[in-house]
């Protein structure tokens, strides 16, 4: 006698609910464990593992703790190192007023949830196809990496502290291998790949003249001035002129008077 087939429960996860579970949990200790190249660059920076603990609880965005040790470590002043963390997390801001008409949390839980919202929060939100599992992934995703990029900073600052001097291993070097590990596969379009170069030469170029810190800021100016030029050329093309700017006579003209005779 066939029996029939019972509904599911109401009970079970959806698909697209274990997704954003299993994307917000990878996401979030993999890159959480970013956190103790962080604690080894701070304390290379002579940041104590108070102090770095503080940076990891309380600014908890990867790029700009990353400027701000680095800025230190290269005798930068308080006010450049602290420039450049802010403008390369302002970012943030912009993930912000993409995910609250997405998330549409409770008013009271609004400024909780901006603790969270960094590059990682926003990728496994928005990559979810409802809001209940966009909710899931921005909740499990923020949660997981805060935990895990904490606790690693705790471990890095106090490891680094007792092998004691970070130059003679080469971890001075973990910040930089960090920010190219995380740069590098982003620089997937001419625009972007652009925008890095130019970023590198103004770096490069204004080192020698300028203080330890304020370099990075200047490098700022590579994306709009990137921008610029990819804005001219495209609106060029879309007026049809030429992108170098030559002669369009290119003898096409006379192949077609030619055929027709």
């Amino acid at each position: 006698m066939a029996t029939e087939a019972q509904p599911p429960s109401t009970a079970d996860p959806a698909p697209e609910d274990r997704t954003a579970l299993r994307d917000g949990l990878g996401v979030g200790v993999a890159v959480g464990l970013s956190g103790f190249a962080f604690g080894v660059t701070a304390a290379g920076a002579g940041l104590s593992a108070a102090q770095a603990c503080a940076m990891s609880l309380l600014i908890f965005t990867g790029a700009s703790q990353f400027a701000l040790a680095g800025a230190v470590a290269a005798g930068g002043g308080p006010f450049a190192a602290a420039a450049g963390a802010f403008f390369l997390g302002v970012r943030n801001a912009f993930y912000g007023l993409r995910l609250a008409p997405m998330l549409r949390l409770p008013r009271a839980l609004r400024p909780l949830a901006a603790q969270w919202v960094i590059d990682e929060t926003a990728v496994v939100t928005i990559a979810q196809p409802t809001r209940r599992a966009q909710r899931i992934g921005f909740a499990v995703t923020g949660l997981t990496l805060y935990v895990c990029w904490n606790v690693t900073t705790l471990v890095g600052v106090l490891g680094a502290e007792a092998i004691g001097d970070t130059a003679a291993w080469g971890l001075d070097a973990a910040g930089p291998a960090v920010f190219l590990a995380l740069v590098g596969p982003m620089l997937t379009g001419t625009v972007e790949r652009a925008t890095a170069l130019v970023a590198v030469a103004l770096v490069l170029g204004t080192l020698p003249a300028l203080p330890a810190g304020t370099p990075v800021l200047v490098a700022a100016l590579a994306a709009p001035l990137v921008l610029a030029l990819h804005g001219r050329r495209t609106r060029g093309r879309a007026q049809g002129d030429p992108p170098d700017g030559t002669d369009r006579t290119d003898g096409t003209d006379a192949r077609e008077a030619e055929g027709a005779a």
